[in-house]
This record gives structure tokens, sequence and C-alpha cells, in this order.
């Protein structure tokens, strides 16, 4: 017989030509693999790339003794990324989770939707564990009781806010009272002293009595509920709502193009995000030989979390190396560790999961927003180990209650953090307030935010990936059940239509070509 060889899935004949064309395609230069390599990957080795410069520029800048002036214009392109990335947040959300709540069906959507609740809160609750047992075995405060916020000449940090307070605004911002207003306002609350009386004396009797306020910053909170419910009962209209859900398919595609474009920016952005911080630093040593055991506490708890834990779960659950799928990630963590942002990383995270991970559409984008807003692992971690800390430098001991009430407090509280920088230092102020420590210690954590911070806002978007490459695995499993069990439904409906061709011989055509070819089996099965 004549031998055959395949060239792209299709046999021919062997000769010479068919035998030198297999050799150069066996055969691709190094030159040509290296190019392809360069190709596909350049984007993540230039914003790795933006990254180290950026650390060298700094320090090479630093030497210069810039005025504060001068800072701000050195600082300028990597201000401009972030500016770029936070404008494209607000359509992004709201289109991506109308559009992606909107393509699944209410009994997916109430699945997926619990599925992924579960797994932010345990991830959060398992962090926030890390972070308490990691601040009692390192014991970061012990010993920085000499410690004072005038020795690093830091600004005092003040909050009066009641943990009530903060729990009801959290709530109060899940339904904004003003669409509009939200996208760039959330709610607040303040307090002011009301005069209610006279005592015995005389003397004027006052009452704090809180206020509503609505500081500036987009309530994303608010948006994201509204975004999902919108989408749900855009796909409760039916026909009636098909135009509106392509309008948001079509808004949110043109974002993502928007986005693809904004990535090219990233290592040029990144660069000066990074060399500006450097010159920005104070007293670099003195700050960590006060704070060193908080700062490696911290990070300590962060890679646990993201390189042992997290990968874990995703392993349990798919069965896959969690590595690899993290490996497609690089530049959304890269923009993560430069920019401190939750929220501006969301673009880039959603790109990389799509096409790198090749994660479904309808669940990238419904997930990774509300992961982005409610999911701050990392956050948990070095909140729980602040707030130890600060109670090691008081030399106040904890009870088991507070500890309980610190893992509670800093799950529930990781919620509602904002997803940009110095986020969580507000949140702290809220599990210091419920177990009764002062927070006049907090500009401590303010100073040393910069640096935790990188490493908080990479772990908390890679729980969110994780989760997104969970739900895609999840889902892709039911829709392979759905797949087997239509299946079967199928040969009893070609054995029904066989049994009805041999009684009357009267069906149509397509029926009656499936009978012939199903009749043995269908004989098989009857009997």
């Amino acid at each position: 017989m004549e031998k055959k060889s395949e060239i792209n899935g299709h046999a021919m004949p062997c000769s010479v030509s068919t035998d030198r064309i297999l050799e150069k395609s066996a055969k691709k230069s190094f030159r040509e693999k290296l190019l392809m390599f360069l190709k596909r990957n350049m984007l993540v080795i230039m914003t790795v790339s933006g990254v180290l410069v950026g650390v060298g520029l700094g320090m090479m800048v630093r030497t210069m003794n810039l005025t504060r002036v001068q800072m701000t214009y050195f600082a300028f392109p990597g201000e401009m990324l972030l500016r770029m990335l936070k404008m494209i947040i607000l359509p992004l959300v709201v289109c991506s989770l109308v559009s992606g709540a909107a393509s699944l069906d209410t009994r997916s959507l109430g699945k997926l939707g619990g599925i992924a609740v579960s797994y932010f809160l345990v991830t959060t609750l398992i962090a926030s564990g890390i972070g308490v047992a990691l601040a009692f075995i390192i014991k970061p405060g012990v010993g920085a009781g000499s410690l004072n916020t005038n020795d690093l000449a830091l600004e005092s940090v003040s909050t009066n806010k009641e943990t009530t307070d903060s729990f009801l605004d959290l709530a109060r911002n899940l339904f904004p009272a003003n669409l509009v207003a939200a996208a760039f306002r959330s709610y607040a609350t303040d307090y002011k002293m009301v005069a209610v009386g006279n005592d015995t004396n005389g003397t004027i009797l006052y009452q704090k009595v809180p206020v509503g306020t609505e500081p500036d910053g987009m309530n994303i909170l608010g948006l994201v509920l509204f975004a999902m419910v919108f989408g749900v009962a855009l796909r409760k209209l039916g026909e009636e709502g098909e135009e509106l859900i392509r309008f948001f398919n079509a808004f949110n595609e043109a974002t993502m193009v928007l986005v693809s474009w904004i990535m090219w920016y990233v290592p040029f952005g990144i660069m000066f995000l990074v060399g500006s911080k450097i010159v920005e630093m104070e007293d670099v040593v003195l700050l960590v030989t006060s704070l060193g055991k908080y700062i490696f506490a911290s990070i300590l708890g962060h890679i646990i979390h993201g390189g042992i834990v997290l990968p874990l779960i995703y392993f349990g659950f798919t069965r896959k190396n969690p590595f690899t799928f993290l490996s497609g990630l690089i530049t959304p963590f890269t923009t993560a560790f430069a920019t401190c942002s939750s929220s501006a990383t969301l673009p880039s995270m959603i790109k990389c999961v799509e096409e790198n991970n090749g994660v479904d559409k309808r669940i990238s984008r419904f997930i990774l927003p509300i992961g982005a807003t409610v999911n701050m692992d990392g956050a948990a971690i070095f909140q729980c180990i602040a707030a130890v800390f600060i109670a090691q430098l008081n030399n106040a001991e904890l009870n088991a209650g507070q500890i309980f009430t610190i893992l509670v407090t800093a799950t529930a509280s990781s919620v509602g953090a904002a997803g940009i920088p110095a986020g969580g230092i507000i949140t702290i102020a809220i599990i210091l307030e419920a177990i009764g420590l002062p927070t006049n210690d907090l500009s401590l954590m303010l100073a040393v935010d910069w640096i935790v911070d990188r490493t908080t806002t990479v772990v908390n978007v890679e729980g969110d990936a994780l989760g997104a490459g969970i739900l895609h695995h999840i889902n892709q499993q039911e829709m392979k059940k759905q797949q087997q069990q239509e299946g079967g439904e199928l040969v009893e409906v070609q054995v029904e239509a066989v049994a009805n061709v041999q009684a009357e011989e009267e069906t149509s055509p397509l029926v009656t070509h499936q009978s012939k070819e199903s009749t043995p089996e269908a004989v098989e099965s009857v009997l």
C-alpha cells in the first residue's frame, strides 16, 4: 500500500515535495519560535519590564532631591494610567453585569451566584483566620510599645464612626437614592452635637446624632446590585428586552476594545507609578526596622493564602494545575501590584481571563466585577494582623470573644471596603471599634500601607480570578450533564418514532430517515 502523510489534518500521498513541507513545518527555526513567543507575550514582558525599570528609575531620581512640585510632574504619566483605568470602570462594571445577568437563565444565575458568594465568604474567612494566627505567632506588636506616631512624623488618622453605623451605611449604599449620583458619590454617616436640654445645674446637654453625608467616590456596591437586578429584569421581559440586551452586549464589547488599547499604555504608566512611589518614600530604614515584623507578617500571610490556600481550593474543584491558570494572568497581577487597586485591575483581569484562560464571557463578566467589589482576601489578612498588632502595641490581652469578633468583622466589613489604594484603613477602624481598642495608632498602618497594599491587591484579584475559573469549570460540568441527558431523551424519541413508522408509515422524512438507521437500536432497547 502507498504510504500517506498528513498536512493540516488532510491525508496526502507520500512524495519528495510533501516530505520537504513536513520537514520545514517540523523544524521551525529557533528564531521563528522566539518571535512567536515574544509576539504572544509582548504585553506581559513589557509590563514586568516596566516595574523593573520603574524601580531603577525611582532609585536614580531619588538621589536628585526633587521638590514636591517636581515629584508631581514626575508622577504624571502614572497618574494618567490610573485615570484611564478608573474612567473605564463604570461602563465596564455596569454593562458587563447587565449583559452577564441577562445571558444566564434565572436558575443558573441563582446557582452560580450562590456558589460565588459561598466561595467569597469561605475564602475571606480562611484569610482572616490566617491573619489572626500569624499575628499571634509572629507577635508584630510585642517590643514595639515604645513606637510612637511622632517618631515617624506621621499625621494622625481620626475616626469616630460607630460600628453599627458602618454596617448600616453598607446597606444604604446597596440601594442608592440616585443612580446618577452613585457614579461619583457614596453615602457615609457623620455626627453632629445637638442640644437636648439642660441638667439640674443649668448646663446644656448635648447628644451625638448621626447625619448622612455624601463624600466623593463611586458607590460601586449600589451600581453592582442595580446592574445585576436590571439584567435579570431584561431577561424576564423576553423578546421586548432583547434589543436593550443587545445594546448592553455591544456596549460591553466596545468597552473591552477600549481596554485592549489602554493595556498598551500600562507598561509605560506602571514604570512612572512605581518610580514616583520610590521617590516619595520617606525614611524607609526607620519604617522597616520599627514596623518590620508587621510588614513581614502581612506579606507572609499573603504568600500562604495566595500561593497555597487559593491554588489548593482551585485544584480541589477542578483537578487542574492552578499555576498554569495563574501564569496567564501576569499582566493583571503586575497592574494590581503597581496600582494597589482591585477596581483599576478589573479591565485587564477580564481581558486576560477570557483570552488566556478561555473562561466563558458570561461567567467572567458576571463574577469578576462582583469579586472586585466584595471579595477582599488580601485585605482581610492585613486587617486582622493590624488589629492584633495594635492590641499588642497597647498591651491589651485579647479574649476568645474579641478574636471571634475580629474574624467576623473583618470578613463582613471587607465586603464594603473600597477597591482603591488605602481603602482598607477605614475597615481596620471598624474592627478596632468593635473590639474596643483605640484608633489613634492607625497612622502607623498608613505609614506602611503603600508596601503591604501591593501584595494585598494581588491576592484580592487572584481570589477573584480563581473563583471565575472554578465557576467556569462547574458550568462546563453542568453543560456536559445536560447534553448527556438530552442524548438519552433523543434515543427514547427515536424509539417512539420507529414504532410509529412501522404502524402507520406516515411520518416526516426526517423521522423516517432517523428511524431506518436506528431500527436495530430500537429493537434492542425495546427488548
